[in-house]
């Protein structure tokens, strides 16, 4: 291919990529966080008192999600990069759609925590698995506006989802004389398996059996693909310099890779760091509903359902605006250290702030600078792995690092909702999840600090922007300097 004609053909490439796949799979993952959270919608608005719940009951059952979720979550993402993404994200979509269908004839608590537990392995794998999936298609320099353009769908899922939520709640009794909360469940079920089954027809494994795409194009990426890969295997493993064995997950080089992710320091360095952001992310999800339903008595005013859910909505709108020109920034100039530590920061800061506010207005406003700082890290920080894992090894260290985060998903929701028990207000548990959204921009500083005598290369462009020592880059030492793939293209499946 002629120098005048690559350029034409990458960009082609990675708008049919932005267009025809992105956009699915961000769907996929809308509907995935809104079955994962529909529980906080239900418990203020009926679930709650027909069940029985305390606040740490609630908090349980919000949580006992990432137990299943955690014990299966390496072993599915494995499964993913041995079968192709096609089949496993399909069926885990589907598997996950029938079990939440099962919350609409939930009758108790202890059936309440047995189907959250069950989600839970339903849904095993299948955010690092998107994750993974989308890395096989796009290069290195393209890769934080890619998964932007995927989480948008997160912040989305609120401001679309809760709104929804209400109106559903509010149809009670209009459908086999279902309460409202139950007609939910029932509702935001039913997309997830439908979906499940489009996306085996639709989704394709590698850059090579695409049809869509010119041949051009696909000669481009899956060289493109293929030359990133080969720069990052030849020589180290990207796992803090231990031989690699990404380029086979079956045989002995492939168990070498896993035991390279598992036993990397920057690798465990990331978990802690994205645990803070998750258990920041889903403090907010599982309880901002009943914060604000708790504005009735400390403001002396009143909600209805949907009211409630357009109030719940408010933060992530402008949470999914930043998030889009925060990594459009990282794209432009370079990922740094700052991009994921200053929103750490800020986010720490900001949300115990919310407990000192005067008004419900002003305690909205509040939260919707901590959902900001959240949801600005998050696309960012998934660019990291690339920088030291592929093929297996990126697998298993991509599942391990989200591992840690729902960890946190069931830390945020036990803990929030028991030192709220304990202590009567939510003072306690939001100081804590500020802490713990401090201490990751404390790590991440730290880890650009002991690493950045390594190159550094923007992700907009080809090669070596010289040292970045003295920036604050996150580029690991000792890293090509061209940038990294996330994963090897597959392979056939």
């Amino acid at each position: 291919m002629s120098a005048t004609a690559a350029p034409a053909v990458e960009r082609s490439a990675i708008k049919k990529i932005a267009v025809r796949l992105v956009p699915f799979v961000a769907l996929m993952f809308f509907v995935n966080y809104l079955d994962r959270t529909a529980i906080s919608f239900a418990e203020p608005n009926g679930m709650g008192q027909d069940l029985g719940l305390t606040a740490a009951q609630f908090g349980l059952a919000s949580g006992v999600f990432f137990i299943g979720y955690i014990v299966l979550e390496v072993p599915s993402n494995m499964a993913l990069h041995k079968f192709g993404a096609r089949r496993w994200l399909a069926r885990i979509m589907i598997s996950w759609g029938v079990v939440s269908l099962l919350f609409t004839w939930v009758q108790s608590s202890g059936q309440l925590y047995s189907l959250r537990f069950l989600l839970g392995v339903a849904e095993a794998g299948f955010f690092p698995g998107a994750i993974l999936f989308l890395s096989q298609w796009v290069p290195a320099r393209h890769r934080t506006k890619i998964l932007a353009l995927f989480y948008l769908a997160q912040p989305l899922t609120t401001v679309i989802g809760a709104p929804l939520a209400g109106w559903l709640i509010n149809q009670h009794g209009a459908f086999l004389g279902l309460e409202g909360w139950r007609f939910m469940f029932l509702g935001v079920s039913i997309p997830a398996i439908v979906l499940g089954v489009v996306a085996w027809f639709y989704l394709i494994d590698r850059p090579a059996d695409a049809k869509w795409l010119t041949q051009a194009e696909k000669d481009w990426l899956t060289a493109e693909l293929a030359r990133e890969n080969t720069a990052k295997t030849d020589g180290t493993d990207g796992a803090d310099g231990k031989a690699q064995g990404g380029q086979d997950s079956h045989g002995s080089h492939g168990k070498a890779a896993l035991k390279a992710a598992f036993t990397s320091g920057r690798v465990w360095t990331l978990a802690v760091i994205y645990f803070g952001f998750i258990y920041g992310l889903y403090a907010l999800a599982f309880f901002l509903p009943t914060i604000i339903k708790g504005f009735e008595e400390q403001y002396d005013t009143s909600f209805d359902v949907l009211q409630t859910g357009l109030i719940t909505a408010i933060p992530y709108l402008p949470a999914a605006i930043v998030l889009f020109f925060w990594s459009r920034h990282a794209t432009r100039h370079g990922l740094r250290s700052w991009h994921i530590a200053g929103p750490a920061v800020v986010g720490g800061l900001s949300i115990p702030l919310a407990l000192y506010m005067g008004s419900p207005a002003a305690t909205i406003a509040v939260i919707t600078v901590t959902a900001c700082a959240i949801f600005a890290a998050l696309p960012t920080f998934w660019s990291l792995p690339s920088q030291f894992l592929t093929g297996a090894a990126a697998a298993a260290g991509i599942a391990l690092i989200n591992t840690a985060g729902n960890i946190a998903g069931f830390a945020a929701g036990y803990i929030t909702g028991w030192l709220k028990d304990f202590s009567g207000t939510y003072y306690l548990p939001l100081f804590l999840v500020g802490a713990f959204m401090l201490l990751s921009a404390m790590l991440m500083l730290r880890l650009s600090a002991r690493e950045g005598k390594g190159p550094r290369t923007p992700e907009g462009s080809t090669g070596p922007t010289g040292s970045a020592g003295s920036t604050g880059s996150v580029v690991a030492e000792g890293a090509p300097s061209a940038p990294q793939p996330l994963a090897p293209p597959a392979t056939g499946r």
